[in-house]
C-alpha cells in the first residue's frame, strides 16, 4: 500500500491506483460497470459474482473484467415502405393470381392470407348459358382489392388491345396488365408486338403494367412508350425456375423510372425475397401459390418472404468477401 492510502492494480491491462480496502463491487462501480452483466478474474481466477462486495482488491492485483458485446448496430424502426404505380399508392408489394384455383372460396382465402392489394383477373366470356354461375366479384370485392385486367392467352397486339377495351368497358379499369405471347410452348413475350401494343394503349389513356423479357433495352423502351411499370420474367410463365438472371434483372431495376416487377416464374419463398433483395418494387405469381400443396399457408409464406427481401434490400447487404472476417471484436481480447 502506498503512503496516500492506495494501491496499485492492473485492470483489464492498464494500471491504476485506487483506495485501500476498496471491493471489486466497489471497483466496478467506479468504472461505471453495472455487477450483474460482468465477470471478474482475479490473479488467473474467476471471482463468484455473488462474492463481489466481500472480496478486497490488493496491491499488484491483475484484474480481467469481461461483458458480452455484439457486432451490430443499434436498429432502427421501420417506417411505411409503400409503392405507387400510375399514381395509386399500395402496402403489399404482391400481386396475385386468380387462376388454377380448385375453387374461389380458397382463391379469396389465399389472397387474404397473402396481404396482396391486387389481383391479376383474366377477360373471358359470359357464360350465357348459365348467367348465374358464381363470379370471382362474388368472393373478392373489387371494392377493397384492386382488380388488373390482363391479357392472358393474347398472342398479337391486336388481340390483347381489344380485351383491353372491352375490360374497360366493363369495370371501368385503365391500370391493367399487358402481355403479348409469342407462342404456347414457352410463353415466351413477342416483344415486338408487345411494344406496339403498349404505344396504343398508352395513347388510349391506359396504364399499362407490361410482361416483358429480362432485357434491359426492351425494358426502357417499353418505359419510352408508355409502360407504367416494367415487369421482367423471372423464368417462364408457371415454370416455378426462380430467377434465371439475376444480372439482367438488376440491371432493369437500375435503369427504369418506373416500378419493377418480377412477374413469372416464382416457385418458392426465397424466390420472391430473391426478387426483392435485387431492388424490384415488387413480385407477381400465380402457379407458385395455386399450385402448392397447401395455398393458403404457401400465400403467408410468399407475403413473409417479399416483406423479408424488401427489408433485407432497405437495410443493405454486406460486402461479400473471399476471406474471414471475424464476428466477433479482437479488441478487449483476454
Amino acid at each position: 500500500m502506498h503512503t496516500d492510502g492506495t494501491v496499485s492494480i492492473v485492470v483489464n491491462g492498464e494500471h491504476k491506483r485506487v483506495t485501500a480496502g476498496l471491493t471489486i463491487l466497489q471497483l466496478a462501480e467506479q468504472l461505471g460497470m453495472v455487477p450483474e452483466k460482468i465477470a471478474v478474474e482475479r490473479n488467473l481466477e474467476v471471482v463468484p459474482r455473488s462474492t463481489l462486495g466481500e472480496v478486497c482488491v490488493a496491491d499488484g492485483d491483475e484484474l480481467e473484467i469481461v461483458h458480452f458485446v455484439g457486432g451490430g448496430d443499434h436498429a432502427r424502426p421501420v417506417e411505411d415502405d409503400n409503392w405507387s404505380v400510375a399514381g395509386k399508392t399500395f402496402r403489399s408489394r404482391l400481386i396475385v393470381g386468380t387462376g388454377k384455383y380448385k375453387d374461389f372460396e380458397q382463391n379469396a382465402a389465399a389472397v387474404a392470407a397473402s396481404g396482396a392489394e391486387i389481383v391479376t383477373v383474366a377477360v373471358r366470356r359470359v357464360n350465357v348459358s348459365d348467367p348465374n354461375a358464381p363470379m370471382l366479384t362474388d368472393y373478392i370485392d373489387p371494392k377493397k382489392i384492386t382488380y388488373l385486367p390482363n391479357t392472358a392467352g393474347c398472342f398479337d397486339a391486336e388481340s390483347a388491345i381489344r380485351t383491353l377495351r372491352l375490360a374497360r368497358e366493363a369495370g371501368g379499369w385503365d391500370l391493367v396488365k399487358l402481355e403479348v405471347l409469342g407462342e404456347a410452348r414457352t410463353l415466351y413475350p413477342d416483344m415486338v408486338e408487345t411494344l406496339r401494343a403498349t404505344e396504343v394503349l398508352a395513347k388510349e389513356g391506359f396504364k399499362p403494367m407490361v410482361y416483358c423479357v429480362d432485357d434491359p433495352i426492351a425494358a426502357k423502351r417499353l418505359e419510352d412508350v408508355g409502360a407504367v411499370a416494367i415487369m421482367p420474367l423471372g423464368a417462364p410463365i408457371g415454370s416455378g425456375l426462380g430467377i434465371q438472371n439475376q444480372v439482367t434483372i438488376r440491371l432493369i431495376v437500375e435503369g427504369a423510372k418506373v416500378p419493377v416487377l418480377v412477374d413469372a416464374g416464382v416457385g418458392s419463398a426465397s424466390d420472391a425475397a430473391v426478387a426483392m433483395e435485387l431492388g424490384c418494387d415488387g413480385v407477381l405469381m400465380n402457379t407458385a401459390i395455386a399450385e402448392a400443396k397447401d395455398p393458403v399457408m404457401m400465400a403467408a409464406a410468399m407475403k413473409a418472404a417479399v416483406e423479408a427481401g424488401r427489408l433485407s434490400y432497405r437495410a443493405g447487404r454486406m460486402a461479400k468477401r473471399r476471406y474471414a472476417d471475424p464476428s466477433s471484436p479482437l479488441a478487449g481480447l483476454i
